[in-house]
């Protein structure tokens, strides 16, 4: 589905390569995962934007008839009915286009995951 068919280098560049319409949608999401998680770092892995802090957060990106969201397998379980509407598989989700985007869901997901990452990072620092 993106325009451009080279590797992108950050999500900026990612977005970009999109029509229009599936920008916007996924300008919404960065912002969403923004607000969740202030302290959280960009970057491009996977090819897809990603969100890290103390560790992945949660993936994101645009395909022909959906967006996949990633948040690993503990934030897809911990919302399993919540989510249940939608395709999902152990750690990621489709969003189909013809449906709307559930920005609030995706910001407590990704809240979920700020806190289980800074939690184990805590556990860490406890065993040494």
């Amino acid at each position: 589905m993106r325009s451009n068919k080279t590797a992108p280098t950050s999500i900026d560049e990612y977005i970009a390569a999109f029509p229009q319409d599936v920008q916007a949608i996924l300008e919404k999401i960065r912002e969403t995962i923004r607000n969740a998680a202030p302290g959280a770092e960009e970057k491009i892995s996977y090819q897809l934007p990603t969100f890290t802090q103390k560790g992945n957060l949660v993936h994101f990106g645009a395909f022909k008839n959906h967006i996949g969201f990633y948040p690993a397998s503990t934030g897809i379980e911990k919302f399993k009915k919540e989510l249940s509407v939608y395709q999902s598989a152990k750690g990621s989700v489709q969003f189909p286009y013809g449906m709307p985007i559930p920005y609030s869901l995706i910001g407590r997901i990704v809240k979920f995951r700020v806190r289980e990452n800074l939690e184990r990072e805590k556990a860490k620092g406890k065993k040494k």
